[in-house]
């Protein structure tokens, strides 16, 4: 299943609405890191509201989007985690470490922008 990826302005807005194979994820990983070179983004929210489970495969493979994002110069933020499912990966020992969060795409940008905001341009 494919995962439709939304440009908004410099932004790339990747919404997860299904439980996805491990191929899935790897096509998904693969498809942003190529977008956020091509596009030259400067951010990327990942929504996985609509998961009601975050497996272990799942959390590396979204850890290594976000550090590829950024190696690549756009910051990545992972939003709509559920209640349900922030606790089972605390109780599994997944993490996000390095990877900010939000409650929901509004916030999710409103963090983008912040951070956009606060970059210094030096020459």
């Amino acid at each position: 299943m494919a995962v439709p990826i939304l440009k908004q302005g410099d932004t790339l807005i990747a919404s997860i609405q299904a439980a996805l194979s491990d191929r899935d994820l790897i096509d998904l990983r693969d498809e942003l890191a190529d977008r956020v070179g091509r596009l030259r983004t400067r951010g990327v929210l990942i929504d996985v509201t609509a998961l009601d489970v975050l497996d272990s495969f799942a959390t590396r493979t979204i850890r290594g989007i976000a550090y590829t994002a950024k190696l690549r110069g756009a910051e990545t933020i992972v939003v709509g985690i559920q209640p349900e499912v922030a606790f089972a990966m605390v109780q599994l020992g997944l993490s996000l470490e390095g990877i900010a969060t939000a409650l929901d795409l509004e916030e999710g940008l409103a963090q983008l922008r912040a951070k956009d905001g606060s970059r210094v341009v030096r020459r």
